[in-house]
């Protein structure tokens, strides 16, 4: 049972975020009244996939080995910093500076992280499907608006402000994860 919600969840996810770029005629008809329906259905996927994840069978593929940790860590540390970087008004810091997706970026080193770490099929199902979902959006966002110009670089206060807030929230997300059980330090 397990399995088949976190794949009708991941399905309902990725059909939730594409729908603008899959079928725009249709989610320009529905104007600001299409967003409740959208958020609706992004929120049954959230709940589909953790409680798919939870639910699932454990069935190892691999056994990662200990030191992938830090390595999946750092990586956690990178991709909080990077999405943070597209939430700056006023400039950008780097990598925001650089690259045109900050936010699937994030997305894209979170699973990456998370896929050297967990050797299960419900890990591989869940954080395999968001890197792929994260590179398909970036490629259908840039297919459709292929200009971009970089933005300008934030006063220095900004970096720190956001060096303050990345540490902040790695560790309520470090701390939400020793909630869950779920240790993330080896």
């Amino acid at each position: 049972m397990g399995f088949v919600l976190l794949i009708l969840g991941i399905a309902l996810w990725w059909g939730a975020h594409l729908f603008k770029r899959i079928a725009p005629e249709r989610r320009a008809a529905m104007g600001n009244k299409g967003r409740g329906p959208i958020a609706l259905a992004l929120i049954a996927s959230l709940v589909l996939i953790v409680l798919g994840y939870r639910w699932a069978d454990m069935i190892h593929l691999w056994f990662p080995p200990a030191w992938l940790w830090h390595v999946n860590n750092l990586l956690m540390l990178l991709a909080v910093w990077t999405f943070g970087t597209s939430e700056i008004k006023g400039g950008k810091v780097w990598p925001a500076t650089r690259i045109r997706h900050p936010q699937l970026t994030a997305v894209k080193t979170w699973a990456v992280a998370h896929l050297l770490v967990n050797g299960d099929l419900a890990s591989v199902l869940l954080f395999g499907s968001m890197l792929a979902w994260a590179v398909v959006e970036v490629i259908a966002i840039n297919r459709a608006e292929p200009g971009w110009t970089p933005p300008p670089v934030a006063p220095a206060r900004k970096l720190v402000v956001l060096a303050v807030i990345t540490v902040l929230v790695y560790a309520v997300v470090v701390g939400i994860h020793f909630w869950l059980g779920v240790r993330p330090f080896p």
